[in-house]
């Protein structure tokens, strides 16, 4: 493993040699046999159905690990998947989940799908990647997977087959003989062809797959982005960029002697890249605690003992998940754990700074974004970490802050100073991002740079900073709303002319939906009728917006567009006075600082409690200022 302290390091690091000149495998079913046969009998994969840190856990070692796949695969190429043929799955966390994967882009293009989509939305996606095969839950209790892929499939009928993995071969005792009593129903309308995961694959040969493994760059996979409209973007990943990034890891981050404590969904890019596909280069072990991740029962309460179960050593994590478990006392030794690497959204760095004292355990934030198949950046676990920054661009990945003027051309930002991030590494399709042509146009600068729709700056020490984003999606904990959802649904209802829908902070989510809305002359309605309507007219839960407000006028540009920075500002004005509330100090004025973005500045009386303004603001991720008497701004982040 290559040393990661600084940037010196990484640019040694790729001095050594081009890319294309390492011997890298070309396939993903290579990839996994090179390490079972490192290390065949250490273990690759763990996963428990229930929390409890002496409840039953499932693991395959690396040789087990590839034969599963390899009898998956097999399985996948007799139902008459061919390599430009997708298998989709929408399954929640499980040993199986994986497989599939991993299965799935050898006998063909996986394609990963949300299972908290609504039917609608699966069906969407299942029509836009012309799925061909599903595989999804087993009807099981406490769960509606089952129950949305059978409504989704009646919309998809292309889909010939279905495959059903039935979590209850994961439990033990009495409860497992209870689940086939309490099973749910689920009733059908489609004339896909059901089979069971277990049967149909222990049928198939697990020693070596029985067609050839063409050893040539193809599109293995497709991910959805977002999901929150009825026509969700789907990006397009290549064996080379999905190798790319568990290369990165491999050589940088993790070795064989390495737990990851992973409860991130492997439908996400997060855990099925950085995560899944570096252990594979690495040889270091992930574990999978309840097929919810984060959001099982009892992961929370149980997490300390947890790690310690498992003697883990990095914890795979987002901002949203640390501020919970920053509610729960650190009721275990968790000694073993060397970093946690985050992802997803912004980390306050009072959140970064109340999980060092309470763990000593340092947070290292990256950056990466489905279109790059990942990873771009990341703070150095073993060195200099820049709390707020998303770290240093990794081995030949290239970050350009670039400008587009009016006409059309580019202009290199200097060093500090803010614009669009461009992005090229082997993780990026140059053109072919998209499965819709028609979404690729003008996604390239220089037709390789890659217009990520971030806006961000490169500091003098060469660590990447992201200030806001070109494109106007919400991040919620990591994920992505569309506005447009929230704003069709609010100009659904009669009264409503205009509406504007942004993200406000959120000490907990980063960012939660908001939306200013303006009514039509002389029409009257109240926000509780207003809120009641986004319930029963945005369909993505997410979504629906946290605080709705009637102005008299959104602001517009000279061409009658809402001019959302303005909508911005009044959001960060209106949380930042409510978290300020009892500290003697208030917001004066949002102002735009080109370095910084958006920015509060504070006043305060004689009664402000600075150390109270610090530790309130500190768990936000906006930049904020005191506004001295005399103009001179003496403090904030």
């Amino acid at each position: 493993m290559a040393r990661f302290e600084n940037s010196d390091d990484l640019r040694r690091f790729e001095a050594e040699m081009a890319y294309e000149d390492r011997d890298l495998p070309v396939t993903i079913h290579e990839f996994l046999s090179r390490t079972a046969s490192r290390f065949p009998e250490r273990p690759a994969i763990s996963f428990q159905l229930l929390s409890g840190p002496r409840d039953h856990a499932t693991t395959l070692n690396w040789r087990e690990f590839l034969e599963r796949v390899t009898e998956t695969a097999n399985l996948f190429r007799s139902l008459g998947v061919g390599p430009s043929d997708t298998v989709a799955y929408m399954l929640p966390n499980s040993i199986e989940t994986p497989v599939v994967l991993l299965a799935g882009a050898t006998a063909g293009v996986v394609s990963p799908v949300n299972p908290l989509l609504d039917p609608q939305q699966i069906a969407g996606i299942l029509r836009e990647t012309r799925a061909k095969v599903l595989v999804t839950l087993k009807p099981f209790p406490k769960t509606d997977v089952a129950q949305k892929a059978a409504e989704a499939v009646a919309m998809c009928p292309d889909i010939t087959h279905i495959i059903e993995i039935d979590l209850n071969r994961h439990l033990r005792g009495l409860k497992h003989y209870i689940v086939p009593l309490i099973r749910p129903k689920v009733k059908t309308a489609h004339h896909a062809k059901v089979l069971d995961f277990e049967a149909a694959t222990s049928a198939m040969n697990h020693t070596r797959l029985d067609f050839e493994d063409v050893r040539q760059d193809r599109v293995a996979a497709y991910f959805h982005t977002g999901g929150t409209t009825g026509t969700p973007k789907v990006a397009q990943h290549k064996y080379s960029g999905m190798i790319y990034n568990g290369w990165l890891g491999g050589s940088l981050l993790f070795d064989e002697t390495d737990v990851l404590m992973c409860p991130l969904p492997m439908f996400h890019v997060f855990a099925a890249y950085p995560i899944l596909m570096s252990c594979i280069d690495s040889g270091a072990q992930v574990v999978m605690p309840t097929p919810a991740g984060y959001r099982g029962d009892g992961v929370f309460d149980n997490f300390w003992k947890l790690i310690e179960r498992w003697q883990a050593t990095f914890l795979i994590t987002v901002p949203t998940a640390i501020s919970a478990l920053m509610q729960r006392p650190v009721d275990a030794d968790v000694s073993s754990l060397r970093t946690a690497i985050s992802g997803s959204a912004p980390l306050p760095i009072e959140l970064y700074n109340r999980f060092r004292q309470a763990t000593g355990v340092e947070i290292a934030e990256g950056y990466g974004l489905t279109e790059a198949t990942c990873l771009v950046s990341c703070n150095p676990p073993d060195g200099v970490k820049k709390v707020g920054s998303v770290g240093l661009p990794l081995p030949y990945t290239h970050v350009r802050i670039l400008r587009h003027d009016d006409a059309g051309k580019v202009h290199e930002c200097a060093t500090d100073e803010v614009g669009e991030i461009c992005v090229a590494n082997p993780g990026v399709f140059p053109g072919s991002t998209y499965t819709e042509a028609d979404k690729n146009h003008r996604l390239f600068a220089e037709d390789r740079y890659l217009r990520t729709g971030d806006l961000g700056r490169i500091d003098p020490d060469g660590y990447l900073w992201i200030t806001g984003r070109a494109k106007d999606l919400i991040i919620r904990g990591g994920h992505n709303i569309d506005p447009a959802e929230i704003e069709d649904g609010m100009l659904s209802h009669p009264a409503v002319g205009f509406a504007g829908a942004i993200g406000q902070p959120d000490s907990f989510a980063g960012e939660l939906p908001c939306v200013y809305v303006e009514l039509i002359s002389g029409a009257g309605v109240t926000v509780e009728e207003l809120t009641e309507h986004a319930r029963s007219h945005i369909h993505e839960r997410a979504a629906i917006p946290k605080h709705i407000e009637i102005l008299p006028e959104l602001p517009k540009t000279a061409v009658g567009k809402i001019f959302k920075p303005e909508l911005r500002k009044l959001a960060i004005r209106r949380v930042y006075d409510a978290t300020l509330q009892g500290t003697g100090a208030h917001v004066t004025e949002v102002y735009e600082d080109k370095k910084r973005g958006l920015v509060a500045r504070l006043g305060r009386d004689g009664t402000a409690d600075e150390s109270q303004v610090r530790k309130r603001l500190g768990e936000l991720t906006r930049p904020w200022e005191w506004d001295d008497a005399d103009g001179s701004a003496d403090g904030g982040q």
